[in-house]
């Protein structure tokens, strides 16, 4: 399976629809919408945001639905020779980058944003990114600004929602 025009999540997106307005307790349709989206093929992530999110202590629901509920074949494997390569391309871009800081550069360098840029150019993937972008920024190197970089597509969980024709429906209930 490729990423053609499909959405490719990062990991705060789950990140702060768990800790803010998506809680598993309070909209099960949400997370139960990302899982139908996959199915038809529309919606998942990279292995390295997996790794991010498993290594999350602060949000141990959101490692056991990552663990439990998600199917393996969400999280796409990223080690291709034309990923390794565009990857390559992103890292020197900003390692170039006059106005970065270096700890921001290596910051930039442990995560998987950068995975997620060059995955979604090589395959025309939609970035879902909560992350607003910072073009003057020097301490922080945005995913939406790299993402710009390198004429990948992005949109917010919302945005995307809309695309998708998400709607959570209130049940009822005391």
């Amino acid at each position: 399976m490729t990423a053609a025009g499909r959405y490719i999540i990062d990991s705060d997106v789950l990140i702060t629809a768990k800790n803010l307005y998506y809680a598993f307790d309070i909209c099960p349709g949400f997370w139960e919408s990302l899982i139908h989206h996959h199915r038809e093929g529309r919606l998942f992530s990279i292995d390295r945001v997996r790794s991010e999110l498993l290594a999350g202590r602060k949000t141990e629901d959101l490692v056991r639905w990552v663990g439990n509920d998600l199917p393996g074949a969400f999280f796409l494997e990223v080690d291709t020779d034309a990923v390794t390569g565009a990857y390559t391309e992103v890292m020197l871009w900003v390692q170039r980058h006059p106005d970065y800081f270096d700890f921001a550069k290596a910051k930039f360098a442990t995560g998987a944003d950068g995975w997620l840029v060059a995955y979604a150019r090589v395959h025309d993937g939609i970035v879902v990114t909560n992350e607003q972008p910072a073009p003057q920024s020097r301490r922080e190197i945005k995913l939406p600004d790299v993402c710009d970089q390198f004429g990948v597509k992005r949109e917010n969980t919302f945005s995307m929602l809309r695309a998708l024709g998400v709607r959570f429906h209130w049940t009822g209930g005391s």
